[in-house]
């Protein structure tokens, strides 16, 4: 498997507030990569694009959430494999992104190298899926999938195609808001031959739909590809009621239909970006009649422990004080700690 090539952007020259020590601090820890293009939408130090890929020293000071808390590690039967729920696996076919977004749900990993997937690794993953029958939707993550080649992907989706149980293919990817460039006409007609294929793109906020992630979406979405979108509710970027109305209804625009709303993941490194689920209830309550139903994602909490997604609405989850009572996909009881009041000021 063959990476793309890309250049990112001029770090220093963005981050003129911040001092080189601080810099090397963060980012010999959790790495720092930003397009061009990306970095391009910078108005000014802090700004919700700014917050979304440039380090901060608050990522450090994070010790006591996990670095997994997904447990994505033991869900993984073959290495580059997630198997959580019976009928659907995530593979990891990149470790690459074009910018290395702070929040990262894998932040243990993204940036941690180049190492591209080996083709006797990915064939050991291609076998467990045509051996398990079970599995008829398989999404493709990293990373972002979209950083590997055209013939690379190429090589990828015709292997899954050849599975007759897998009935359909997905991919994750940040890349229209991200690298918009790398989306091609040639690349939408090469993913337009494997339907049905869908794409969930990651736009946390307005200012990211551009001239350029409107091309980008509007290839794909004339190639017949179906559009959704999961934007992580973020303290600082998008967590207020005028901005979620604003970029939902924008992405519906966009032929992008949102898909979820993720409460931050309790991941090592992002307590920093972390919400009450008081306000993520508070403004699905305050999208709901105000817009059109088709721009309101589901609101959704993946729990610790590989526990899987459950989704919320303002009525459906028992609040005591930071104590919050979820019902699993399962059935099952999880207790979920929240961040109190006071945590959120």
């Amino acid at each position: 498997m063959r990476y793309i090539k890309h250049t990112s952007a001029s770090i220093c020259n963005k981050v003129q507030s911040y001092s080189s020590d601080d810099f090397r601090l963060v980012s010999a820890r959790y790495p720092v990569s930003v397009t061009d293009y990306y970095a391009s939408l910078i108005k000014r130090p802090d700004d919700p694009i700014w917050k979304q890929c440039m380090p901060d020293l608050l990522e450090l000071e994070d010790t006591a959430q996990d670095p997994d808390p997904l447990d994505e590690s033991a869900l993984s039967p073959v290495p580059g494999l997630i198997h959580r729920y019976p009928d659907r696996v995530v593979l990891l076919v990149s470790n690459r992104c074009p910018v290395h977004c702070r929040f990262c749900m894998r932040k243990r990993l993204v940036g941690s190298g180049d190492v591209q997937m080996s083709n006797d690794a990915f064939y050991k993953i291609v076998e467990y899926i045509a051996v398990h029958s079970e599995i008829h939707d398989v999404i493709l993550s990293g990373g972002d999938p979209l950083m590997l080649d055209d013939a690379s992907l190429k090589t990828i989706l015709t292997e899954l195609r050849t599975i007759p149980h897998v009935a359909i293919i997905r991919i994750g990817t940040r890349v229209p808001v991200t690298l918009p460039s790398r989306i091609t006409p040639e690349l939408s007609a090469l993913l337009q031959e494997f339907h049905p294929l869908y794409i969930n793109t990651h736009f946390n906020h307005p200012d990211e739909i551009t001239p350029d992630s409107t091309t980008a979406c509007t290839f794909l979405a004339d190639a017949g590809i179906p559009l959704g979108n999961q934007t992580v509710l973020l303290k600082g970027v998008n967590d207020s009621l005028e901005t979620m109305r604003c970029l939902m209804t924008g992405l519906l625009a966009l032929r992008v239909r949102p898909y979820y709303l993720h409460q931050m993941d309790l991941v090592q490194g992002t307590a920093h970006f972390r919400t009450s689920v008081r306000k993520g209830l508070e403004i699905i309550k305050g999208l709901r009649g105000h817009i059109s139903g088709l721009a309101i994602p589901h609101y959704v909490i993946d729990l610790a422990g590989g526990k899987g997604k459950v989704a919320l609405l303002p009525d459906d989850v028992t609040i005591n004080g930071s104590t919050l009572l979820i019902r699993t996909y399962t059935g099952e009881l999880i207790t979920y700690r929240d961040i109190s009041e006071k945590e959120e000021e």
